[in-house]
Protein backbone atom coordinates (compact mmCIF):
# COMPACT_ATOMS: atom_id res chain seq x y z
CA UNK A 1 0.00 0.00 0.00
CA UNK A 2 1.51 3.31 -1.10
CA UNK A 3 1.52 6.34 1.56
CA UNK A 4 -0.96 8.40 -0.26
CA UNK A 5 -3.26 5.40 -0.27
CA UNK A 6 -2.51 5.15 3.51
CA UNK A 7 -3.65 8.78 4.20
CA UNK A 8 -6.78 8.33 2.25
CA UNK A 9 -7.75 5.73 4.20
CA UNK A 10 -6.61 7.46 7.68
CA UNK A 11 -8.96 10.47 6.75
CA UNK A 12 -11.75 8.10 5.98
CA UNK A 13 -11.36 6.25 8.62
CA UNK A 14 -11.08 9.22 11.12
CA UNK A 15 -13.83 11.31 9.91
CA UNK A 16 -16.28 8.21 10.22
CA UNK A 17 -15.25 7.50 13.80
CA UNK A 18 -15.70 11.18 14.09
CA UNK A 19 -19.10 11.27 13.20
CA UNK A 20 -19.97 8.23 15.00
CA UNK A 21 -18.82 10.10 18.20
CA UNK A 22 -20.49 13.50 17.48
CA UNK A 23 -23.59 12.27 16.53
CA UNK A 24 -23.53 8.84 17.98
CA UNK A 25 -23.16 10.99 21.83
CA UNK A 26 -25.18 13.81 20.92
CA UNK A 27 -23.03 16.67 21.35
CA UNK A 28 -24.00 20.33 20.66
CA UNK A 29 -22.43 21.74 16.93
CA UNK A 30 -21.33 17.70 16.31
CA UNK A 31 -19.38 19.04 13.09
CA UNK A 32 -17.37 21.12 14.70
CA UNK A 33 -15.62 17.50 15.94
CA UNK A 34 -15.57 16.63 12.28
CA UNK A 35 -13.82 19.61 10.78
CA UNK A 36 -11.12 19.42 13.35
CA UNK A 37 -10.41 15.63 12.75
CA UNK A 38 -10.20 16.15 9.06
CA UNK A 39 -7.70 18.91 9.36
CA UNK A 40 -5.62 16.67 11.36
CA UNK A 41 -5.76 13.97 9.17
CA UNK A 42 -5.85 15.97 5.79
CA UNK A 43 -1.61 17.32 6.21
CA UNK A 44 0.70 15.99 4.21
CA UNK A 45 3.67 13.94 5.27
CA UNK A 46 3.80 10.98 8.36
CA UNK A 47 1.17 10.92 11.01
CA UNK A 48 1.63 13.00 14.62
CA UNK A 49 2.91 10.43 17.17
CA UNK A 50 1.07 9.65 20.10
CA UNK A 51 2.85 11.02 22.88
CA UNK A 52 3.73 14.66 20.62
CA UNK A 53 -0.35 14.45 20.07
CA UNK A 54 -0.78 14.65 23.53
CA UNK A 55 1.50 17.29 24.40
CA UNK A 56 -0.31 19.60 21.29
CA UNK A 57 -3.56 18.39 23.12
CA UNK A 58 -2.51 20.06 26.41
CA UNK A 59 -1.20 23.20 24.48
CA UNK A 60 -5.24 23.47 22.35
CA UNK A 61 -6.31 22.54 26.06
CA UNK A 62 -4.83 25.92 27.12
CA UNK A 63 -5.83 27.97 24.19
CA UNK A 64 -9.27 26.57 25.02
CA UNK A 65 -8.94 28.19 28.04
CA UNK A 66 -7.56 30.92 27.14
CA UNK A 67 -10.33 31.69 24.60
CA UNK A 68 -12.51 31.08 27.40
CA UNK A 69 -10.97 33.48 29.62
CA UNK A 70 -11.99 36.07 26.56
CA UNK A 71 -15.34 35.92 27.19
CA UNK A 72 -15.67 38.83 30.20
CA UNK A 73 -13.48 40.77 27.96
CA UNK A 74 -15.70 40.83 24.97
CA UNK A 75 -18.75 41.50 27.32
CA UNK A 76 -16.91 44.31 29.16
CA UNK A 77 -14.21 45.83 27.10
CA UNK A 78 -15.40 44.96 23.47
CA UNK A 79 -12.83 46.68 21.77
CA UNK A 80 -10.14 46.14 23.55
CA UNK A 81 -10.58 42.23 23.47
CA UNK A 82 -11.33 42.59 19.42
CA UNK A 83 -8.25 44.14 18.97
CA UNK A 84 -6.51 41.68 21.34
CA UNK A 85 -7.65 39.02 19.49
CA UNK A 86 -6.46 40.21 15.77
CA UNK A 87 -3.18 39.87 17.44
CA UNK A 88 -3.23 36.85 18.48
CA UNK A 89 -4.85 35.40 15.24
CA UNK A 90 -2.11 37.30 13.44
CA UNK A 91 0.65 35.78 15.26
CA UNK A 92 -1.24 32.18 14.71
CA UNK A 93 -1.56 32.56 11.75
CA UNK A 94 2.25 33.48 10.95
CA UNK A 95 3.34 31.14 13.39
CA UNK A 96 1.29 28.69 11.22
CA UNK A 97 3.11 30.17 7.41
CA UNK A 98 6.18 30.10 8.85
CA UNK A 99 6.21 26.22 10.26
CA UNK A 100 3.68 24.61 7.73
CA UNK A 101 1.69 23.10 10.96
CA UNK A 102 -1.80 22.55 9.95
CA UNK A 103 -2.47 22.83 13.62
CA UNK A 104 -2.11 26.79 13.88
CA UNK A 105 -6.02 26.51 11.97
CA UNK A 106 -6.94 24.64 14.49
CA UNK A 107 -5.68 27.33 17.39
CA UNK A 108 -7.31 29.91 15.38
CA UNK A 109 -10.82 28.12 15.36
CA UNK A 110 -10.29 27.62 18.96
CA UNK A 111 -9.47 31.76 19.43
CA UNK A 112 -12.56 32.21 17.55
CA UNK A 113 -15.14 29.69 17.63
CA UNK A 114 -14.80 29.11 21.93
CA UNK A 115 -14.93 33.37 22.64
CA UNK A 116 -18.46 33.88 20.22
CA UNK A 117 -20.03 30.84 21.92
CA UNK A 118 -19.03 32.11 25.56
CA UNK A 119 -21.22 35.25 24.85
CA UNK A 120 -24.04 33.30 23.89
CA UNK A 121 -23.34 30.29 26.58
CA UNK A 122 -20.90 29.41 28.80
CA UNK A 123 -22.13 25.92 28.33
CA UNK A 124 -22.38 25.62 24.74
CA UNK A 125 -18.33 27.02 24.87
CA UNK A 126 -17.76 24.40 27.44
CA UNK A 127 -19.37 21.96 24.54
CA UNK A 128 -17.26 23.15 21.93
CA UNK A 129 -14.22 23.25 23.60
CA UNK A 130 -14.68 19.45 23.96
CA UNK A 131 -15.68 18.72 20.33
CA UNK A 132 -12.42 20.34 19.35
CA UNK A 133 -10.39 18.43 21.44
CA UNK A 134 -11.84 15.07 20.85
CA UNK A 135 -11.40 15.80 17.05
CA UNK A 136 -7.87 16.61 18.23
CA UNK A 137 -7.64 13.08 20.00
CA UNK A 138 -9.20 11.09 16.85
CA UNK A 139 -7.09 12.53 14.81
CA UNK A 140 -3.65 11.71 16.54
CA UNK A 141 -5.43 8.09 17.41
CA UNK A 142 -6.10 7.29 14.38
CA UNK A 143 -3.36 8.36 12.70
CA UNK A 144 -0.70 6.70 15.39
CA UNK A 145 -2.79 3.29 14.83
CA UNK A 146 -2.70 3.27 11.41
CA UNK A 147 0.84 4.17 11.70
CA UNK A 148 1.19 0.99 13.73
CA UNK A 149 -0.47 -1.47 11.15
CA UNK A 150 0.58 -0.04 8.17
CA UNK A 151 4.57 1.48 8.42
CA UNK A 152 5.53 4.52 6.82
CA UNK A 153 8.14 3.49 3.74
CA UNK A 154 10.06 5.85 1.71
CA UNK A 155 8.06 6.77 -1.39
CA UNK A 156 9.33 8.79 -3.77
CA UNK A 157 6.36 9.56 -5.67
CA UNK A 158 4.41 10.90 -2.60
CA UNK A 159 3.26 14.55 -2.38
CA UNK A 160 6.26 16.76 -0.45
CA UNK A 161 4.50 18.65 2.09
CA UNK A 162 4.06 22.08 1.50
CA UNK A 163 6.92 24.71 2.66
CA UNK A 164 7.31 27.17 4.88
CA UNK A 165 6.75 30.70 4.00
CA UNK A 166 9.44 33.24 3.97
CA UNK A 167 9.38 35.75 6.60
CA UNK A 168 8.17 39.41 4.20
CA UNK A 169 5.72 36.84 2.64
CA UNK A 170 4.39 35.13 5.32
CA UNK A 171 3.48 38.59 7.65
CA UNK A 172 1.61 39.70 4.30
CA UNK A 173 -0.42 36.27 4.46
CA UNK A 174 -0.75 36.41 8.17
CA UNK A 175 -2.63 40.30 7.70
CA UNK A 176 -4.54 38.98 5.01
CA UNK A 177 -6.17 35.88 6.52
CA UNK A 178 -6.77 38.30 9.90
CA UNK A 179 -8.44 40.46 7.71
CA UNK A 180 -10.92 37.48 6.04
CA UNK A 181 -11.55 36.73 9.52
CA UNK A 182 -12.26 39.57 11.69
CA UNK A 183 -15.78 40.76 10.55
CA UNK A 184 -17.41 37.54 10.41
CA UNK A 185 -16.02 37.43 14.02
CA UNK A 186 -17.80 40.86 14.58
CA UNK A 187 -20.99 39.90 13.02
CA UNK A 188 -20.69 36.47 14.93
CA UNK A 189 -21.22 38.67 18.31
CA UNK A 190 -24.16 39.93 17.10
CA UNK A 191 -25.61 36.77 16.37
CA UNK A 192 -23.65 33.87 17.33
CA UNK A 193 -26.14 31.31 16.65
CA UNK A 194 -26.29 31.78 13.25
CA UNK A 195 -22.66 32.37 12.37
CA UNK A 196 -20.79 30.16 14.14
CA UNK A 197 -20.00 27.65 10.94
CA UNK A 198 -19.34 30.76 9.34
CA UNK A 199 -16.64 31.94 11.43
CA UNK A 200 -15.05 28.19 10.42
CA UNK A 201 -15.64 28.71 7.08
CA UNK A 202 -13.69 32.61 7.34
CA UNK A 203 -10.54 30.63 9.11
CA UNK A 204 -10.88 27.94 6.16
CA UNK A 205 -11.46 31.16 3.64
CA UNK A 206 -7.98 33.23 5.38
CA UNK A 207 -5.97 29.99 5.27
CA UNK A 208 -6.73 29.29 2.05
CA UNK A 209 -6.76 33.21 0.57
CA UNK A 210 -2.94 33.37 1.88
CA UNK A 211 -1.72 30.11 -0.12
CA UNK A 212 -3.16 31.72 -3.62
CA UNK A 213 -2.79 34.87 -5.92
CA UNK A 214 -5.18 37.14 -6.89
CA UNK A 215 -5.73 35.42 -10.79
CA UNK A 216 -6.13 32.04 -9.34
CA UNK A 217 -8.14 33.15 -5.85
CA UNK A 218 -11.42 33.37 -7.47
CA UNK A 219 -11.70 30.21 -8.77
CA UNK A 220 -10.12 28.39 -5.64
CA UNK A 221 -12.10 30.46 -3.20
CA UNK A 222 -15.50 30.17 -5.02
CA UNK A 223 -15.21 26.95 -6.36
CA UNK A 224 -14.11 25.00 -3.34
CA UNK A 225 -17.21 26.68 -1.84
CA UNK A 226 -19.42 25.58 -3.94
CA UNK A 227 -18.08 21.82 -4.86
CA UNK A 228 -18.44 21.01 -0.71
CA UNK A 229 -22.15 22.45 -1.36
CA UNK A 230 -22.58 20.26 -4.34
CA UNK A 231 -21.50 17.37 -1.81
CA UNK A 232 -23.68 18.32 0.73
CA UNK A 233 -26.42 18.11 -1.69
CA UNK A 234 -25.82 15.14 -2.12
CA UNK A 235 -25.15 13.65 1.11
CA UNK A 236 -28.29 14.85 2.22
CA UNK A 237 -30.23 13.42 -0.81
CA UNK A 238 -28.86 10.41 0.49
CA UNK A 239 -29.68 10.47 3.97
CA UNK A 240 -32.94 11.51 2.68
CA UNK A 241 -33.54 7.69 1.47
CA UNK A 242 -32.31 6.25 4.95
CA UNK A 243 -32.00 8.73 8.12
CA UNK A 244 -29.70 6.78 10.14
CA UNK A 245 -26.52 7.36 11.85
CA UNK A 246 -24.98 4.44 10.10
CA UNK A 247 -25.75 5.78 6.66
CA UNK A 248 -24.23 9.15 7.76
CA UNK A 249 -21.59 7.85 8.64
CA UNK A 250 -21.21 5.96 5.47
CA UNK A 251 -21.68 8.96 3.70
CA UNK A 252 -19.01 11.11 4.96
CA UNK A 253 -16.34 8.12 5.07
CA UNK A 254 -17.43 8.35 0.93
CA UNK A 255 -16.71 11.99 0.99
CA UNK A 256 -13.56 11.38 2.56
CA UNK A 257 -12.58 8.85 0.30
CA UNK A 258 -13.41 10.70 -2.94
CA UNK A 259 -12.49 14.32 -1.80
CA UNK A 260 -8.80 12.51 0.20
CA UNK A 261 -7.89 10.95 -3.11
CA UNK A 262 -7.66 14.25 -4.77
CA UNK A 263 -6.13 15.80 -1.48
CA UNK A 264 -3.05 13.33 -1.59
CA UNK A 265 -2.87 12.72 -5.24
CA UNK A 266 -3.77 9.41 -5.67
CA UNK A 267 -6.51 10.99 -8.02
CA UNK A 268 -4.77 13.75 -10.17
CA UNK A 269 -6.61 16.90 -10.29
CA UNK A 270 -5.68 20.73 -11.74
CA UNK A 271 -7.14 21.70 -8.66
CA UNK A 272 -5.13 21.88 -5.46
CA UNK A 273 -5.10 19.75 -2.28
CA UNK A 274 -6.43 22.90 -0.69
CA UNK A 275 -9.08 22.80 -3.09
CA UNK A 276 -10.34 19.49 -1.79
CA UNK A 277 -9.91 19.92 1.78
CA UNK A 278 -11.32 22.90 1.79
CA UNK A 279 -14.25 21.63 0.40
CA UNK A 280 -14.55 18.82 2.52
CA UNK A 281 -14.49 21.28 5.76
CA UNK A 282 -17.50 22.98 3.56
CA UNK A 283 -19.61 20.19 3.74
CA UNK A 284 -19.29 19.23 7.25
CA UNK A 285 -20.15 22.74 8.16
CA UNK A 286 -23.22 22.69 5.51
CA UNK A 287 -24.56 19.23 6.27
CA UNK A 288 -24.09 19.48 10.04
CA UNK A 289 -26.26 22.13 10.69
CA UNK A 290 -28.54 21.27 8.06
CA UNK A 291 -29.25 18.04 10.39
CA UNK A 292 -30.04 20.05 13.83
CA UNK A 293 -32.56 21.86 11.77
CA UNK A 294 -34.39 19.03 10.54
CA UNK A 295 -34.22 17.94 14.54
CA UNK A 296 -35.84 21.17 15.58
CA UNK A 297 -37.88 21.36 12.79
CA UNK A 298 -36.63 24.41 10.91
CA UNK A 299 -36.68 24.80 6.69
CA UNK A 300 -33.76 22.97 5.76
CA UNK A 301 -34.08 24.20 2.26
CA UNK A 302 -34.07 27.57 3.14
CA UNK A 303 -31.37 27.81 5.89
CA UNK A 304 -29.11 26.20 3.86
CA UNK A 305 -29.52 28.08 0.76
CA UNK A 306 -29.00 31.57 3.25
CA UNK A 307 -25.75 29.39 4.50
CA UNK A 308 -24.49 29.11 0.99
CA UNK A 309 -25.44 32.65 -0.24
CA UNK A 310 -23.74 33.43 2.87
CA UNK A 311 -20.55 31.11 2.52
CA UNK A 312 -20.28 32.62 -1.22
CA UNK A 313 -20.49 35.71 -0.14
CA UNK A 314 -17.46 35.17 2.33
CA UNK A 315 -15.93 33.76 -0.13
CA UNK A 316 -16.11 37.00 -2.85
CA UNK A 317 -14.74 39.00 -0.01
CA UNK A 318 -11.62 36.98 0.36
CA UNK A 319 -11.09 37.20 -3.00
CA UNK A 320 -11.29 40.94 -2.81
CA UNK A 321 -8.91 41.14 0.05
CA UNK A 322 -6.53 39.10 -1.71
CA UNK A 323 -7.01 41.39 -5.04
CA UNK A 324 -6.51 44.58 -2.65
CA UNK A 325 -3.38 43.86 -0.72
CA UNK A 326 -1.72 42.00 -3.80
CA UNK A 327 -2.35 45.29 -5.36
CA UNK A 328 -1.86 47.94 -2.94
CA UNK A 329 1.62 45.38 -2.06
CA UNK A 330 2.65 45.34 -6.53
CA UNK A 331 2.01 49.44 -6.16
CA UNK A 332 4.41 50.05 -3.19
CA UNK A 333 7.11 47.73 -4.95
CA UNK A 334 6.98 49.51 -8.21
CA UNK A 335 7.14 52.81 -6.24
CA UNK A 336 9.88 51.56 -4.32
CA UNK A 337 12.27 50.18 -7.50
CA UNK A 338 11.38 53.20 -9.12
CA UNK A 339 12.67 55.86 -6.50
CA UNK A 340 15.91 53.08 -6.33
CA UNK A 341 16.81 53.56 -9.98
CA UNK A 342 16.80 57.46 -9.89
Amino acid sequence: MERADKAVLRLAIGLALAVLLAYGLALPSPFVLCVVTVLMLSKPGPPIPLLKGMVVALLVAAVLAAGVLMVPLLEHYASVALVLTALLLYAVFLAGLRSGSPLAIIVVIALTVIPVAGVADQALALALGTAIALGLGVGVLVGSLSHALFPETADPAARPAPPAAAAHTARWRAAQATLVVMPVLVLALINPAFYLAAIIKAVMLGQQAGSTGARSAGRVLVGSTLAGAGMAALAWFGLAVLPTLWMLVLWMAAAAFWSGARIFGVTRSALPSSFWSNALVTMLILLGPAIEDSVVGKDVGHASLVRVSLFIALALYAWAIVWALEGWRASRTAAREERMTR
